[in-house]
């Protein structure tokens, strides 16, 4: 990304300036979620869409709908020895807390739907969306307790249970129900993102084995 104001270019993951004469310096991160529209209309009905700019439009200065799809016939490249445990492109959510970063492949989310762990001394748990494609992250200490989660069978739309309480959560990290009702989970930042980029930027990275909890 280049800033207008003094032409200096930034990374798009780390927020680094990395040339010009803001290098060096570095943007403060704001908390940020990826879902798929369905969703975030879903949780947030008043919410608004930017709309695309016209003139952009027209003169086809936006990617193209298949951008992923050419994207992934471009050649990997990247600065750090790769990994091989996992493909190049394997799409993975990526969290770093304390300093330790982890990253969980989405198919494994799939499979699991939820999974539990304990990352950088935070006990946490990360779950996929009832659309199958959005996925969050949150801290799973209520009043110095570790809760242990888990999905909710046939529920109408994503539901967790909680163990210790026995209170119902919806996908916001919010207790719908039972004891701990209206009590919000702390969100932990993630990153949507290829195998190859994430380890680019966390190459002491720890990958979640499918199965291991």
């Amino acid at each position: 990304m280049r800033d207008e104001e003094t032409g200096s270019w930034w990374q798009q993951v780390t927020g680094e300036a990395i040339q010009g004469p803001l290098k060096g310096q570095r943007l403060r991160p704001v908390f940020h979620d990826e879902l798929t529209f369905g969703l975030w209309k879903r949780e947030r009905p008043e919410g608004r869409v930017l709309r695309p700019n016209e003139e952009i439009a027209r003169a086809g200065r936006y990617a193209p709908a298949n951008w992923e799809e050419r994207m992934a016939k471009v050649p990997v490249t990247t600065s750090v020895a790769l990994d091989k445990s996992l493909e190049p492109r394997t799409f993975v959510i990526g969290l770093r807390v304390n300093g330790v970063s982890k990253a969980y492949p989405f198919d494994a989310l799939l499979k699991q739907s939820l999974i539990l762990d304990d990352v950088g001394g935070v006990s946490i748990f990360i779950v996929v969306g009832d659309d199958k494609r959005s996925v969050r992250a949150f801290e799973r200490v209520v009043d110095g307790r570790k809760l242990e989660f888990f999905v909710k069978p046939n529920a109408a739309s994503l539901t967790l249970v909680d163990a210790e309480a026995g209170s119902e959560w919806d996908f916001t990290g919010r207790a719908i129900s039972g004891q701990l009702n209206s009590r919000q989970l702390k969100k932990v930042a993630i990153l949507n993102d290829y195998w190859f980029d994430w380890m680019t930027y966390n190459p002491q990275t720890l990958v979640y084995d499918l199965g291991s909890r």
